[in-house]
């Protein structure tokens, strides 16, 4: 089967963009994995499925897979590479809910929702503080999918996260961030993905991370979150809106074989 496809990163997480609004070619999980494997396939952090919105109010229905083939419920990064693809300012359907976007030259804004913070929606296996969790102590909410967040030394990802992002305390397994406190309106992060590892950056691992930071007293609500690919800026509104503004790059467009 033959594919037009797009490659776009945002800070190094980097994307096959299929644009299936006209065609949507049902892939499977085998497919999917192929396609993301970086020797076999095209590779990329997460593949990107582009269909034609159900909900009113939504231009693009938008589905992120990760390269074993799960589904993820939100992808800040992509998110931002969608707005770019599309153009304009578009709103995008995703199983976390509609997003807007905003644009301001090369920088896209995507309002990322409301984090949910109590523990049966993070989801946890059990009643637990999400504020604290007995789990390094790290604090828990959702962006629409599973993070957990651990203060400290943001090079412990490689040692921990493969571990703890299987950990019976997360039973859709979680999006493990390793963050630390530069300044109140400073963190280093490092975010070991669920069904894609250690990645450059992480969009919606950077709102968890501030979220649960401003939780926590130890950043304001406008932060900058350095990660390995680059930075973005994230704000929590007293209305309870996350909004992460970053940069979108197109790489290449192809076609598979």
């Amino acid at each position: 089967m033959s594919l037009s496809f797009t490659k776009m990163h945002g800070l190094g997480n980097d994307f096959v963009v299929i644009d299936a609004r006209q065609n949507d070619p049902a892939l499977d999980t085998d497919t999917i994995r192929h396609l993301c494997d970086r020797r076999f396939g095209i590779g990329c952090d997460q593949l990107v499925l582009l269909t034609v919105p159900t909900l009113d109010g939504a231009d693009v229905h938008v589905r992120f897979f990760n390269p074993d083939g799960s589904e993820a419920g939100a992808c800040g990064n992509a998110s931002r590479c969608v707005a770019k693809f599309v153009g304009g300012t578009p709103t995008l359907q995703t199983a976390a809910g509609l997003l807007p976007t905003a644009r301001d030259s090369d920088l896209f804004t995507i309002d990322m929702g409301v984090p949910r913070l109590d523990w049966q929606d993070v989801p946890l296996s059990q009643a637990c503080d999400t504020l604290h969790l007995p789990l390094h102590d790290a604090a828990a909410c959702s962006m629409g999918n599973p993070h957990a967040t651990i203060f400290g030394d943001a090079s412990s990802a490689e040692a921990l996260g493969a571990d703890l992002e299987q950990d019976a305390l997360f039973p859709e397994r979680a999006n493990i961030g390793f963050a630390q406190i530069l300044s109140p309106t400073h963190m280093r992060l490092r975010v070991w993905e669920r069904g894609a590892g250690l990645t450059l950056a992480c969009g919606s691992g950077a709102c968890a991370a501030v979220v649960n930071a401003v939780r926590r007293g130890l950043t304001e609500r406008t932060c900058t979150v350095t990660m390995d690919g680059g930075d973005l800026k994230i704000t929590w509104h007293a209305d309870g809106h996350v909004l992460m503004t970053g940069p979108a790059v197109t790489v290449f467009h192809g076609t598979t074989a």
